[in-house]
């Protein structure tokens, strides 16, 4: 809430960055939102909403952000389609001001129709989009996603559920179950996590 300046990593071509600026414009504050995304022509569109662009791989980019410059880095559907996240996040974390924070969105890999798929049906089928997306390289559960940013020095301070199913036949599973399969519910988890000092 109290975020000046804002690096959104993978940030296409700006407009979840440009909704945040709205926002906090209706709120009668300023906010900065600079953007890093590897697609040209999207990185193109996105000078013409954020701050400030570069163009490139986050890890490639790095050298010309500032250090302990930004109170929150945005890794929205970004750790998936990384080789190594934890090398990523660990590269990131300087950038952040001592209480800063990451915030994240990654798909649930344990979402309850990838589940059925794989147990009932027996199929681990990639797509061109959702969780077994063609581009993801590394997978995602709740648990998971906690680990990796407590591994890199993050204290995680929420986890919520986004995109849930409505499946009649996961209530019914997670009743009997006793709620066991509750993050079985969603399609992608938010995730916010807060840095220390330097």
């Amino acid at each position: 809430a109290d975020a000046g300046l804002i690096l959104d990593v993978g940030c296409g071509a700006g407009a979840f960055g440009a909704g945040l600026k709205e926002l906090w414009r209706e709120r009668g504050r300023m906010l900065q939102v600079w953007g890093v995304e590897m697609d040209p022509a999207a990185a193109g569109r996105a000078t013409e909403l954020l701050d400030k662009v570069l163009v490139g791989d986050a890890s490639t980019v790095i050298a010309d952000l500032p250090i302990r410059g930004f109170d929150v880095v945005i890794l929205n559907d970004i750790l998936e389609h990384v080789a190594d996240p934890e090398k990523l996040l660990r590269e990131l974390r300087p950038l952040l001001r001592a209480g800063g924070h990451f915030v994240a969105s990654v798909p649930n890999v344990r979402h309850f129709p990838n589940v059925v798929n794989l147990v009932v049906h027996g199929s681990w089928r990639y797509t061109d989009e959702g969780i077994l997306n063609r581009t993801h390289l590394r997978f995602f559960t709740r648990s998971r996603m906690i680990e990796l940013f407590e591994g890199c020095g993050c204290r995680v301070t929420s986890v919520v559920g986004i995109n849930p199913t409505g499946a009649l036949a996961f209530r019914v599973m997670n009743l009997l179950t006793l709620g066991r399969w509750a993050d079985m519910r969603y399609l992608q988890f938010a995730i916010c996590a807060a840095v220390g000092g330097q």
